[in-house]
């Protein structure tokens, strides 16, 4: 059983998929032939105008009707790798549509369209050549490795007077077996070579696959922010339809059980008491950190209205100037406020300033946030400590293709500047 199962292997695997590349080869042959009466005709043309000059006006229709049967061909190949391979060969980008002579010209001297063309008027005629040398193998080796059975099928009075077959016979039926193990693998190799030069010439350019692969990534990316964006407000709204209700009314019940139960021991008083600051304290960090995920007031009222709430909280004044036409996309609001809160609680917190300044405004489709303060400056984009936050600002901005910048001299002042894009 395992001899058997090692000779099926062995035997069996250079044929499972030689039918289907045989196929893939024998399809592509008259599509590769089509061109060849293209290229006899320029030829001829060619050769009419050396004896004729005038035939000039001439010589480009072969040319033309090369441009005009190269989408024809090229579906056709697409269709034969795709109906049996099971591959489908990628598309080039295509100008836009239109009938107007700029859009023809701009289809004519596109790069896809002229690889196109050398793959059928060049490689094309090359492939056919191969393509009838793997055929030829293949039926040399059928009619070598079947050469008993068609001497068989001869009259029983010419196998007994010429004997001498046998041993010639012998040798063509080992070639062809031979022929036999070597078509599959001329086969594969055909069919990498085609498919290759398909890939290359029918495909997209690496160009066009690299800026098509940004494009998706850059789509994907902005889908994770905004359901990112999505989940922190609903994160946001959670908390303060939930746990801040809720502590909220325990607040206002320990409140009056404070203010009612006047004949309560000392102690019992004391813990009410402490319970009631606590919760008090509980709804003031709930609060804030509400405001650190997703503010309401950004999403109903705006840039201008949420930064300003930003700067009224600071112990320091901050002059706050927001000019913008039309609001930016949820995302790109969201961005733009947490790096001016970040900013600003970095100036509190280290820069030692006495005042701060925040400018957002939009300069076409692009939001220009900067931020600047008086401080002692000597703040580090690429320090990994020292609570600067500067590194995850930058990452914040990067993640919506923003550019962020920060100039801080020693002894100040520091400017953060952000550019974010906006969609028109």
């Amino acid at each position: 059983m395992q001899l058997m199962t090692w000779l099926r292997l062995v035997l069996g695997r250079p044929f499972r998929r030689a039918g289907h590349r045989t196929a893939l080869v024998a399809a592509g042959l008259p599509l590769h032939l089509a061109v060849v009466p293209l290229w006899l005709w320029l030829l001829g043309t060619l050769a009419a105008l050396v004896r004729a000059p005038g035939a000039v006006a001439l010589t480009p229709l072969p040319v033309l009707v090369m441009l005009a049967v190269t989408p024809l061909l090229t579906a056709g190949q697409r269709r034969r790798y795709r109906a049996l391979v099971g591959k489908d060969l990628p598309r080039p980008a295509v100008p836009g549509p239109g009938r107007n002579w700029k859009s023809a010209a701009r289809r004519l001297t596109t790069r896809s369209l002229w690889r196109q063309v050398c793959y059928h008027a060049v490689a094309g005629p090359l492939f056919a050549v191969l393509d009838l040398a793997v055929l030829a193998v293949w039926a040399a080796a059928l009619v070598a490795a079947s050469l008993y059975v068609w001497i068989w099928a001869l009259p029983p009075q010419w196998r007994v007077t010429d004997l001498g077959y046998t041993t010639q016979a012998a040798y063509i039926t080992a070639g062809g077996l031979a022929l036999l193990f070597l078509g599959p693998r001329l086969t594969g190799a055909l069919v990498r070579l085609e498919t290759r030069a398909a890939e290359v010439l029918l495909g997209p350019s690496r160009t066009e696959k690299l800026a098509r692969r940004v494009a998706d990534l850059a789509e994907s990316r902005a889908g994770v922010l905004d359901a990112a964006d999505a989940e922190r407000r609903r994160i946001e709204r959670d908390l303060h339809d939930g746990a801040q209700q809720r502590l909220v009314s325990l607040a206002v019940n320990l409140g009056l059980a404070r203010s009612t139960l006047g004949d309560l021991p000392e102690d019992a008083r004391k813990v009410i008491d402490e319970a009631h600051r606590e919760a008090k304290e509980a709804i003031a960090e709930l609060n804030d950190l509400v405001r650190g995920l997703h503010p309401a007031v950004l999403e109903d009222r705006g840039l201008d209205a949420a930064l300003s709430g930003v700067a009224a909280r600071l112990p320091i004044p901050v002059r706050v100037a927001v000019d913008l036409p039309q609001r930016p996309s949820p995302t790109v609001e969201a961005v733009a406020y947490f790096v001016v809160s970040e900013a600003l609680t970095n100036v509190v917190k280290h820069a030692r300033a006495t005042r701060a300044d925040v400018t957002v405004e939009r300069i076409g489709e692009t939001l220009l946030v900067v931020v600047t303060d008086d401080g002692v400056g000597g703040a580090d984009l690429a320090a990994a400590g020292g609570g600067t936050g500067l590194a995850g600002l930058a990452k914040r901005v990067a993640s919506v293709d923003g550019t962020f910048s920060c100039r801080s001299p020693a002894g100040g002042p520091t400017v953060i500047t952000v550019e974010l894009p906006c969609a028109p």
